[in-house]
């Protein structure tokens, strides 16, 4: 009988004592504008290599909803073909 209530007691032990850290935990610190890590202003080649990825983007997302893609076609073959093309465009 002793041995019953001794398990009883270990086992409610076990199942609080992971909650006694939770309760006593600080609230996180959020990040504040003035924490921010200030924005690198982007080169003209950044700023034109992430036009053409929009528009590639925009592409990719009207043909695969159209199926319109080849077969086994993913993202990344897409961009690279994409980019190629509309660097050559300009």
């Amino acid at each position: 009988m002793y041995r019953v209530i001794f398990a009883a007691m270990v086992a409610a032990g076990l199942i609080a004592a992971p909650l006694a850290p939770l309760a006593q935990t600080a609230p996180a610190k959020t990040e504040t504008k003035a924490d921010a890590k200030p924005k690198k202003n982007v080169s003209a080649g950044q700023a034109e290599m992430r036009e053409r990825q929009k528009k590639c983007g925009a592409e990719w997302k009207e043909a695969k909803a159209a199926g319109k893609t080849e077969k086994g076609m993913t993202w990344p073959k897409y961009w690279s073909a994409c980019n190629t093309r509309l660097k050559g465009a300009t």
